[in-house]
């Protein structure tokens, strides 16, 4: 694994349309690919909303559930990042990027505050500053880019290599 954290887009988002979603009970084909993308207030009671988009996205792909669990818990700390580091204004919005290709799980969470994460050493007795650690241990790589062109703010993203596993 990979924490490098490093100001680079990370791997291409997969070619996909927006809001594709994979098809049938058994699960989407490896070679499938889609993006989802949503909107919410960057208020820490949408935490519970963006767990849900990301584990339903990846509920049906042949994910071990440590991948899924994984995955969930990443797009969790960096959701809480945005809101709790970044969020400047009550009508702040973040942007959940969720992107599956042939071989690779990305999940982007955009917000609108140029400050940058950093990651901290936390004492054991501390309540926060653990959350870049815990993606870092869960994700294959994960880094910060540039917004979109036109947008303020920065993206943080971690990606997942596919590992086998099975659909639910």
């Amino acid at each position: 694994m990979t924490a490098s954290g490093a100001w680079r887009p990370g791997p291409p988002p997969a070619p996909a349309v927006t809001g594709h979603r994979p098809a049938g009970p058994a699960g989407a084909a490896a070679d499938e690919s889609f993006r989802v993308r949503s909107t919410v207030p960057a208020d820490p009671s949408w935490a519970a909303a963006v767990r849900r988009l990301v584990a339903e996205q990846f509920a049906r792909l042949p994910l071990s559930a440590d991948q899924r669990d994984g995955a969930v818990l990443a797009a969790d700390e960096l959701f809480a990042n945005a809101v709790k580091h970044a969020r400047t204004d009550p009508d702040d919005m973040v942007t959940v990027t969720v992107e599956w290709s042939a071989h690779i799980l990305r999940v982007t969470v955009a917000d609108s505050s140029p400050v940058l994460p950093r990651p901290r050493p936390a004492d054991a007795d501390a309540e926060s500053g653990r959350g870049l650690a815990i993606v870092a241990a869960l994700a294959d790589d994960w880094g910060m880019a540039p917004p979109e062109p036109g947008h303020p703010g920065k993206r943080v993203w971690f990606t997942l290599r596919r590992r086998g596993g099975t659909a639910p």
